[in-house]
This record gives structure tokens, C-alpha cells and sequence, in this order.
């Protein structure tokens, strides 16, 4: 079997030859984006898939990463591998080290991918060597969201930069009748506070627990003092509304000037932009508090992982579907919607990108010259997710068990980890 290249009416096709057999290129992308800025997103990777000739099918899994991993096994298991899987990170090794997995190499080769991809994601998207995966953006995590009319109302005067500088603007701001944090109380979202506040006190402290897994760092004093700031923000900061509110209201309230600041990944982008909320007006971005005064980056990055096929249309599909997602127009497409900015080095973000997403392109350099740049847990871009869960699992207990304490916390968080070893 070899692959031929057809170009008809400016769009590209794939025509996989056996015998006489014409491929027909087609996939059935499982992923987990469901709703709002991510499933609009999405829907542009279909539309290009389409509209360069193949035949688009999606299986969307609503909720958790554990719910789309959870039908990958299922499918995997059925002998029914899907075509094209988005993951992340270790899951994508693990994936890989069962030699189910597709190799790209000759397309990347041909599309000098090596040459235009962001180096920190070359060695996720190729776990042992050959190209198995196709990198869509790269996330930053560690953002702070601020109101500039809740904090003119607070008088606060500059959005903080450190953590004692955002305790003392909380205090302004609740002393001013404003609800400080928007917040939605889930395993995920209270573990990425949880790891921006670890990151932005203490970065070793991060590599050692948070990247490595070692127990001895989860438990340690530095996580213990991670975990005070956390309970000070989740007890005095966040308001009771955070119990069963939609993780994708949570911009909004900064957006509307309910609430002062909100710490999410720039998917938080997406949202505003689809409310209507105007940067600079309505809202602000700048890098989370750190207490160590350097540019910081937490790194988080969707991929598609392709799975070997029988089908030769599905063959066709994949060689289709890499070759779109990492095209500068697909790379530009997905990233205005999504809020993130292109694994691609060589798209301009200039124009057509919000400025929060310029400035994640600056500070993504930034980092790199720094030596601050990391990869995220809370996103699945570190430890095996056995770890993961067992620290997250921990975290949101403790965030919703105000007797908990810090010191109980460390400790639980360790023994979870250890029990899984």
C-alpha cells in the first residue's frame, strides 16, 4: 500500500491505492470537548477536515478526562480502537508503549514539523522517537483574571504580583462587599488554584511534588504552607456559591464585576470573548502571583493521538487529520477560538489573536529563557494518572472540608500518592 497526494479545486485529498482500491479519507475523533469555547473550537477542525476532503464523525465525552479515557479502554478493549484520540501528556506515552499506535514519521518528515513545532512539546508528541501524536496549542495555566471595576471599587490599586499583595487586595475587596474569587468547586479546577499557589511560592517545591511525585515533597512544609494560602483563600476569598456552579459561568462573574479575580487556564479567553466581555474594559490578564519574581509558565497542551487502523479510509483520515492540525490555518483557526496560542512557532499573533493570548506567546519565551517553565499536573502534562487522581481526589476533599487542615492535607495527599505505588 502506498499513499498518493491528489490536489483538486485548491483542496487536498488523499488517495490510498491497493490494487484498484480508492481511500476515501475519513475519522471518528473522541474527545472531551463538549461544550462552549472548546466545542466551537472543535467544530473548526471539522470544518477544515471536510472541507480538504474528508469525512468528518466526532464522539464527544462530556465531563472529565477520566470519562473520555474511559471509552478509549472500553473501545480498545472491544477491538475497536478509535482512529484519533485527543490526550495529553504520560497518556500518551503509556498509549504508546502498547504499540497501538500509528507512526507519522514520513508525514513529519514531509511537513518538517521538527522545524516549526514548539521543542518543549516535540518530546510529548514523540514518547520513544517516532511522531505518534499531533500537538493542536499550547494552554498556559497559571493566569490571573482580574475585574477592573471591582478592584477600582475595592481601591485596589494594581493588580498583584505576589501573594501578599492578592491576600491584602482580597481583603479590600470582601471588606467592600465583592465576592474576591469566582470559583466552581470540582477535582479539577480546585487542583489547578492548588497548583498555581504551589507554583507560585515555591517552584522547586512544584518539580519535586507536583512533576516527580515524590512523596516526600508532598508532604513537606512547603506543601503545608501551600495548602494555608489555599485554605485562606477557599474559606474567606471564594464565596458558598462555588458549591454546584457550571465551571464555565466562572469568568462571567469577573466579566460582570460579581467577583474581583479568577485562576484559570486561557481557555478563560474563549468565554469572555463568546460573552461579549471586552479585554481591558471588562476584564484583565496577567501572570498568577509568585513570590520569586521571574517570568512563570505552567504548560498545558491538547493532542491527537492516532491509533493503527485496518480500514484504509481511516488510514487516509489520519495522515488527513495530522496534516490539518498542524497547518498554520488550522493552528490559527482552533487557537482564536480556544484561547490558547499555536504549537506552532511560526504563526503570527499579531492580528486576529486577543492581546491575553500575545502576551502568553511573550511569556512562554520568557519562561524558556528563565528556566521557569513546567508542565502541568492538574492538565495531565506531568505524573501517571494514578498519581493524579490521588492528588486531586485529596485536594477537593480538603477544599470542601473546612476541619481539614493543611497539615492533614499534606499528609493526606502523600499517603494517596504512596498508596498507588
Amino acid at each position: 500500500m502506498t499513499f498518493t497526494w491528489k490536489v483538486s479545486a485548491g483542496l487536498l485529498s488523499f488517495a490510498l491505492l491497493s490494487g484498484t482500491a480508492l481511500a476515501e479519507p475519513k475519522t471518528n475523533l473522541l474527545h472531551q470537548w463538549a461544550t462552549g469555547s472548546d466545542a466551537a473550537a472543535v467544530a473548526k477542525l471539522g470544518e477544515m477536515f471536510t472541507a480538504a476532503g474528508g469525512k468528518w464523525e466526532q464522539t464527544s465525552i462530556a465531563g472529565h478526562t477520566a470519562n473520555t479515557l474511559a471509552k478509549l479502554r472500553a473501545d480498545v478493549i472491544a477491538g475497536n480502537a478509535p482512529p484519533a484520540v485527543q490526550l495529553k501528556g504520560p497518556e500518551i506515552a503509556e498509549w504508546n508503549a502498547t504499540g497501538m499506535t500509528a507512526n507519522l514519521d514520513e508525514l513529519a518528515a514531509a511537513e518538517g514539523w521538527e522545524k516549526v513545532v514548539a521543542p518543549e512539546l516535540i518530546s510529548v508528541m514523540k514518547p520513544t522517537g517516532n511522531w505518534v501524536a499531533a500537538p493542536m496549542n499550547i494552554h498556559r495555566i497559571n493566569w490571573l483574571w482580574s475585574s477592573p471595576k471591582v478592584l477600582k471599587e475595592a481601591g485596589v490599586e494594581a493588580v498583584p504580583k505576589t501573594w501578599a499583595e492578592f491576600n491584602a487586595a482580597c481583603e479590600k475587596v470582601v471588606a467592600a462587599g465583592k465576592i474576591c474569587i469566582a470559583h466552581s468547586t470540582a477535582d479539577w479546577t480546585d487542583s489547578t488554584v492548588f497548583e498555581v499557589v504551589v507554583y507560585g511560592q515555591d517552584i522547586d517545591l512544584f518539580r519535586k511534588a507536583l512533576v516527580e511525585g515524590d512523596v516526600d515533597a508532598l508532604r513537606s512544609e512547603g506543601m503545608v504552607k501551600a495548602l494555608t494560602q489555599l485554605r485562606l483563600m477557599t474559606s474567606k476569598y471564594m464565596d458558598p456559591g462555588m458549591v454546584g456552579r457550571d465551571w464555565d459561568t466562572m469568568s462571567a462573574m469577573v466579566g460582570r464585576g460579581d467577583a474581583a479575580f479568577h485562576i484559570m487556564g486561557d481557555w478563560t479567553v474563549g468565554l469572555l470573548t463568546a460573552a461579549g466581555f471586552k479585554e481591558g474594559t471588562d476584564y484583565t490578564c496577567s501572570q498568577a502571583p509568585t513570590d520569586w519574581g521571574k517570568p512563570g509558565f505552567i504548560l498545558n497542551a491538547d493532542s491527537v493521538v492516532f491509533f493503527k487502523q485496518k480500514d484504509p479510509d481511516y488510514i487516509a483520515g489520519q495522515q488527513l487529520l495530522a496534516k490539518t492540525i498542524l497547518s498554520p490555518e488550522f493552528q490559527t483557526a482552533f487557537n482564536q477560538a480556544k484561547g490558547s496560542i499555536p504549537a506552532r512557532m511560526d504563526v503570527d499573533l499579531s492580528t486576529g489573536f486577543n492581546p491575553c493570548q500575545q502576551l502568553s506567546q511573550k511569556d512562554l519565551q520568557a519562561s524558556i529563557e528563565a528556566g521557569t517553565l513546567v508542565r502541568s499536573m492538574a492538565h495531565n502534562m506531568t505524573i501517571p494518572q494514578k498519581y493524579r487522581g490521588a492528588i486531586m481526589d485529596t485536594v477537593t476533599e480538603f477544599v470542601n472540608t473546612p476541619a481539614m487542615t493543611p497539615e492533614q492535607a499534606a499528609t493526606a495527599i502523600a499517603d494517596a500518592v504512596e498508596a498507588q505505588m
